[in-house]
């Protein structure tokens, strides 16, 4: 399962072909990859101009509702690493392997 950050969305937005190959393997595979509301929040500003990428890639991805459930997770996430954010944890909690994307940095971690 390939769970996606902001920065995803924004390497995406920027033409990061990395980003865009993981996204292409992943569908190649026929799973969609995943994020939540709060990611799109973070990210989606109108999916026009600079964002029509964004926009592309949003119609095949799963977004998963930062509900209760999902809230009380990504809560208990945050206390148990001592951060702050919130849209993060959460992104953490949809998958047991995270893979983030970072200009500087590629990362897959289970957790």
């Amino acid at each position: 399962m390939l769970v996606l950050d902001a920065g995803a969305f924004v390497a995406v937005e920027r033409g990061d072909r990395d980003v865009v190959a993981l996204v292409k393997r992943e569908r190649l595979s026929g799973r969609a990859p995943v994020t939540n509301g709060g990611v799109v929040g973070q990210v989606w500003r109108g999916g026009s101009g600079r964002q029509a990428p964004v926009a592309r890639l949003l119609a095949g991805v799963d977004v998963a509702p930062i509900d209760d459930l999902l809230g009380r997770r990504a809560g208990t996430v945050l206390a148990r690493s001592g951060r702050s954010d919130a849209i993060d944890a959460a992104v953490v909690c949809l998958a047991r392997t995270v893979t983030t994307y970072l200009p500087w940095i590629l990362m897959t971690s289970a957790t």
